[in-house]
């Protein structure tokens, strides 16, 4: 397969080397403490399917402490997505492409399909194009649909670039203390899809509070 064919120019396979690279070096600097992990440990001893829900503009610390544990990513078919699919893939996730903003979307239904196997899915419900820390109902209506439990799990850093971009994108400084912290899982209580597109704002809720816990 060519470069061309495979989506990506030689500059941008380039930068993505060098940005991989880069990832590497600077995230086994970061000091990386966990809150409460015993809310993970508990769905993975049962072999629940579950929703790992966290925000975009966290992503990239989190994709750098789950990675090599075989979950299933979101990412957006958007150009910008690109380059963030291509890393997630090298720390070994794999890749379900499309939005959920729209409930009968492919990419809703191989989310649902994934998790219905008993898999891992991570979704950012602002993303791809915001508005920040807005929960859109993608990942309510796929945990309606197929049973599965949400969990909220969120990182602060205390010395991070952010970009200027709509979800402030971090990136954790070299040596910075990073908190990972999860909530405790939670279901969506609707028995219908429309109904649980309306769950949104306990989840933006949820979503503050394990912030808060994470000293964010």
């Amino acid at each position: 397969m060519s470069h061309e064919e495979d989506g990506l120019s030689w500059r941008s396979r380039a930068l993505l080397l060098l940005g991989t690279g880069a990832l590497r070096i600077l995230a086994r600097t970061w000091r990386v403490r966990v809150i409460n992990p015993e809310a993970l440990d508990t769905l993975r001893t049962a072999k629940r399917a579950f929703i790992f829900s966290l925000w975009h503009g966290q992503l990239l610390p989190l994709l750098w402490h789950h990675r090599e544990e075989g979950v299933v990513l979101l990412i957006s078919e958007h150009q910008d997505g690109e380059m963030v699919a291509r890393a997630a893939e090298s720390l070994g996730y794999a890749l379900v492409r499309g939005s959920t903003t729209r409930g009968g979307d492919r990419a809703l239904i191989s989310v649902i399909r994934e998790l219905q196997a008993g898999r891992e899915v991570a979704i950012t419900p602002d993303g791809p194009r915001g508005p920040a820390r807005k929960y859109a109902p993608g990942a309510l209506i796929a945990a309606q649909r197929s049973g599965a439990m949400i969990l909220p799990v969120v990182a602060v850093a205390d010395k991070a670039w952010r970009l200027r971009s709509w979800d402030q994108f971090m990136i954790p400084k070299p040596f910075a203390r990073v908190t990972v912290a999860y909530g405790d899982p939670a279901a969506v209580y609707a028995t219908t899809p429309r109904a649980a597109a309306t769950e949104g704002p306990r989840f933006e809720a949820i979503m503050s509070d394990t912030i808060r816990k994470a000293g964010g």
